[in-house]
């Protein structure tokens, strides 16, 4: 297989709550393979998980920027969420064998177009660069293109290339705003607490929880290898903290999922996206055998795009992706942007295989790496 750079891409809007907004940025993004769209009413945001080569990346985050300078006005905003602008922030991640210096080169070509075209001053964080997320929302610095004065409705956006982190939420019914917060500091990897573990806490709106599950734990893991969320749900509990509910924002690695990251896989969701323009590039063949296969890739995306995160389904994962491989190139629809995420995605399960899996399924693991063209673990 050639090479080639996939990315994903997580831009978060302004906007959570007005349904045909949300799906007029969504629509935007088309110009990439659409992963997931998750709006919070309370956060009053949109991430939208994308993936793509470098090009369609660009455009589809060029577009939805557009939309959402044409449909949010932040002066109108209330969120719980802290935000300079309307199109927010937008991470790019190298997937696969992309680097991070190709993803910085990708942000600073859109940052550079979305001044050029939309004229939103631009902040740039993260890999490569001095400034952080926190030094741009505490206005202690200036934007690259623009400003210092920000868009009268559309604010700044915060463009930066960075590795996969998991965004998730923790509710917790026994702890007080103050004791929250409190807890919140002795986690963050800034205050001595945990390697990469960023967390802030947000008080819900009253009538959109029960009373007692009002305090949100808001996280960031951005060094998945050194603290798994796992890590981080047993330190709550050793400390005894009460864990209620946990939700998942975007997508989920599969090597760092935690049962709350059921059906938000990205490797799920990867697999599920080349599956779904597959089925898109036999319709369009449209003789009755590639209909029909159509008709089943379309079924097969939708159960990927479910897959849990026990083991079995994980293995599983992988090895339908591997033969997905194989369907599309017999099918003479197999693109080799969807070649690169079917791997991508293979691969990403394959790793998130313990111990325990791979000795009790040594042939089903030996066929799975001969089809990779790895020799093992």
């Amino acid at each position: 297989m050639g090479h080639l750079d996939l990315f994903e891409s997580v831009p978060n809007f302004s906007e959570g709550r007005r349904a045909e907004v949300i799906a007029e940025i969504a629509g935007a993004a088309a110009h990439a393979h659409i992963l997931d769209v998750d709006a919070d009413a309370d956060h009053n945001r949109l991430v939208v998980s994308l993936a793509g080569e470098g090009p369609h990346i660009l455009d589809a985050l060029a577009a939805s920027a557009r939309v959402a300078t044409q449909r949010i006005h932040l002066p109108e905003h209330s969120g719980v969420h802290p935000r300079v602008g309307a199109a927010d922030v937008i991470p790019i991640v190298p997937l696969g064998e992309a680097s991070l210096a190709a993803a910085r080169e990708l942000a600073r070509d859109l940052g550079e177009r979305i001044w050029n075209e939309l004229r939103i001053p631009v902040f740039f964080y993260g890999y490569g660069e001095k400034d952080t997320l926190a030094d741009i929302r505490a206005g202690r610095v200036r934007p690259t293109f623009g400003g210092p004065e920000l868009h009268p409705s559309a604010g700044a956006v915060c463009v930066g290339a960075r590795r996969l982190l998991l965004a998730f939420n923790v509710l917790l019914p026994g702890l007080d705003l103050k004791a929250a917060r409190a807890l919140a500091r002795s986690l963050r990897e800034s205050g001595g607490g945990m390697r990469g573990v960023q967390a802030l806490v947000f008080e819900l709106p009253r009538g959109t929880s029960p009373s007692d599950e009002r305090i949100q734990l808001s996280l960031n893991l951005v060094r998945l290898d050194e603290t798994a969320p796992s890590a981080v749900i047993a330190e709550l509990e050793r400390r005894g903290v009460e864990v209620g509910r946990q939700q998942v924002i975007g997508l989920c690695p599969a090597f760092a999922a935690l049962p709350a990251a059921g059906g938000r896989l990205l490797e799920a969701r990867l697999g599920a996206a080349a599956a779904r323009r597959g089925a898109e590039l036999c319709a369009a063949r449209g003789d009755d055998e590639h209909t029909r296969l159509a008709g089943r890739l379309e079924r097969e995306a939708a159960e990927l795009a479910r897959i849990g995160v026990d083991q079995g389904e994980l293995l599983a994962g992988a090895e339908r992706m591997a033969a997905l491989v194989q369907v599309l190139k017999a099918a003479g629809v197999l693109q080799h942007e969807l070649e690169v995420m079917l791997d991508v995605a293979a691969r990403g399960f394959r790793s998130a295989l313990d111990r325990g899996t791979l000795s009790r399924h040594t042939a089903r693991i030996g066929a799975l790496d001969q089809r990779l063209g790895e020799v093992g673990p």
